[in-house]
């Protein structure tokens, strides 16, 4: 039933494909316009679209009659524009005046649990067992969960420039990344 080499396999794709450390600039960004991020809210809002997309998500592309390259195509545009966001400065993405949290829109999703991760996790259950998988995501919710409770002192750390900088490294990897995503799925 528990294979540490599938746990190790599934923990690492996932962990890839979410790339919280990748998200770092734009965790900071959000902290910074929002005063503060709900990492509890975020790690548990992500977790139950994880599962709820592992269990369910075949059969909800079907009822809409969408194709994987579709929904990765989608996946592409949102994070692109997130890429733009971070290397030009501007909020493509506006939060609702009456949140005053980002931890679910665009934190927990599409950042966290985007496209990419729903369709990994799809293809994860289909090469591996079901307890296996789901341990993978409950380890890279516990690191997801650090990072995000971290992103003050992370911040600290690099400092405005160091932040600044790391936002537009990563802004231009998110574009190639999307780019990336509509040739494969052109």
């Amino acid at each position: 039933m528990f294979s540490i080499k599938e746990i190790a396999s599934v923990t690492l794709t996932l962990f890839a494909v979410i790339d919280i450390i990748g998200s770092i600039p734009i965790i900071l960004d959000l902290r910074k316009r929002e005063g503060k991020i709900e990492s509890e809210k975020a790690t548990i809002i992500s977790g139950i679209l994880m599962i709820a997309f592992l269990f369910l998500g075949q059969s909800i592309l079907s009822l809409f009659g969408i194709d994987f390259e579709s929904f990765a195509m989608a996946g592409a545009i949102i994070i692109f524009l997130i890429g733009l966001e971070m290397i030009l400065g501007k909020d493509f993405f506006h939060t609702d005046p009456e949140t005053k949290s980002g931890s679910i829109v665009p934190l927990a999703f599409p950042l966290i649990v985007g496209a990419g991760t729903m369709t990994t996790l799809l293809s994860l259950r289909a090469a591996y067992s079901l307890p296996n998988v789901l341990v993978g995501i409950v380890l890279n919710l516990i690191f997801v969960y650090i990072v995000l409770k971290a992103s003050s002192w992370i911040e600290r750390k690099l400092g405005k420039d160091g932040a600044n900088v790391l936002r537009k490294v990563f802004g231009i990897i998110l574009l190639a990344i999307a780019i990336k995503l509509f040739k494969t799925n052109l």
